[in-house]
């Protein structure tokens, strides 16, 4: 599995949402589950999935699907 699909797989397990929603629309708060502890689940589940350690303002700023990719990129994490 690569580094696209972990990252897609880990939105959708979190937020029970279907892959035709990830895109570069998708924002916190965009969806239901998408809140404050939906949104401390998903940055655990990526921290475990691709072995890293996200910075308080790095969570702080993973606002949206895109920004995340944006984010994992400073981590040394290529989401193709």
């Amino acid at each position: 599995m690569n580094n696209k699909n972990i990252y897609d797989n880990t939105f959708i397990e979190t937020f029970s949402v279907d892959e035709t929603k990830l895109n570069e629309k998708l924002e916190y708060n965009s969806i239901e589950t998408w809140d404050s502890i939906g949104h401390m689940q998903l940055m655990a589940e990526l921290e475990d999935a691709f072995e890293i350690e996200f910075e308080m303002d790095d969570i702080i700023n993973f606002s949206s699907y895109r920004k995340g990719i944006e984010i994992l990129e400073k981590y040394e994490v290529e989401i193709k």
